[in-house]
């Protein structure tokens, strides 16, 4: 069986280490999923700690309390997608199974809303809407050709299977990739598009600042976003080049949410991740022609040794201003 822990939260780099190694304990097939959560595979711990898979997600859970004090949801499927699915339907801080049963199985994801199938955003979950598909049995229950029209051939195919519960892809060992991560969290539901990219700007702001802090550049840029009935959607973007660049960043970041059509959606947080991090002193930087991004870095520069002085909040885009 496999196991979908989540840690409630992205976690700072040096705690989600230590969360790792402490899940390393209980089974060597251990898959980082950072910032917030982990893939478990525990068929062969079970026979030597004589418990059950959901024992030991108690045990997991227990550990992470005492020594973290994370009230861990953890989800239990015969694959990583439906473990993520289990873990993330319900309450959180809390142990739920999905058996290895195609019945319990066919049960599980009758009724369960497809914008809880990865890779359904706001936009996609339109579309489907649109023709009556609105949960994972009625998209399961739908012929594959007629997905591959509406979606595309590649999207089509893979979303039926998800939404049959089918999940080829195995549990992967491996160190979690360093990562510099920011989140804003909205004192309410935000459903204003204008406060949205302001808080998006503010992230890329924060990552921006610390990545030049600590002399590192990222090629890769990851937004999760949490909506009010606590679902998520994850977008990857790859930069060009390797950047330290708030302004680099700060378009990318806005395409990816820009790519989601969120319109009035209700948004519960935002978080930005930074990966694929390197030396920037060995990052190689596009040229460009004109006056104005030499400006901008300088610009950067300045207000960088403004926040070293006078603390994170001292430059700031006016768009950011109150936000924490």
């Amino acid at each position: 069986m496999i196991l979908y822990l989540h840690f409630g939260a992205p976690q700072p780099d040096p705690v989600y280490r230590r969360l790792l190694d402490m899940v390393g304990e209980f089974t060597p097939v251990a898959q980082a999923l950072p910032p917030d959560a982990a893939l478990a595979d525990v068929s062969g711990s079970t026979r030597y700690f004589d418990r059950d898979a959901a024992g030991l997600a108690a045990l997991i859970r227990m550990r992470a309390a005492a020594l973290h004090g994370l009230d861990m949801t953890v989800g239990i499927g015969p694959n990583p997608l439906l473990a993520r699915l289990a873990a993330h339907r319900g309450e959180p801080g809390a142990i739920r199974t999905v058996p290895d049963d195609p019945e319990a199985v066919t049960r599980f994801l009758t009724g369960l809303p497809a914008t809880a199938l990865p890779g359904v955003g706001p936009a996609t979950a339109r579309t489907l809407a649109s023709y009556g598909l609105r949960t994972a049995d009625r998209i399961a229950a739908t012929p594959l050709l007629t997905l591959q029209r509406i979606l595309g051939t590649a999207t089509g195919r893979e979303l039926r299977e998800r939404a049959a519960g089918i999940d080829p892809t195995r549990v992967t060992t491996g160190a979690p990739p360093r990562t510099i991560d920011a989140e804003h969290r909205f004192d309410h539901d935000e459903s204003d598009a204008a406060r949205q990219r302001a808080a998006l700007t503010h992230l890329t702001e924060q990552l921006g600042a610390r990545l030049r802090d600590e002399r590192q550049t990222c090629r890769a840029l990851t937004l999760t976003v949490l909506y009010a009935d606590r679902s998520t959607t994850t977008r990857n973007r790859t930069l060009p080049e390797a950047t330290a660049h708030t302004p680099r960043l700060r378009i990318a970041a806005h395409a990816l949410l820009g790519a989601l059509g969120l319109q009035r959606a209700r948004v519960r947080s935002l978080a930005l991740r930074a990966g694929e991090l390197g030396d920037a002193d060995s990052a190689s930087r596009q040229l460009a022609f004109g006056p104005d991004d030499d400006r901008a870095r300088r610009i950067e520069a300045a207000a960088d040794r403004a926040r070293a002085r006078f603390g994170p909040g001292a430059v700031r885009p006016a768009s950011t201003a109150g936000m924490r």
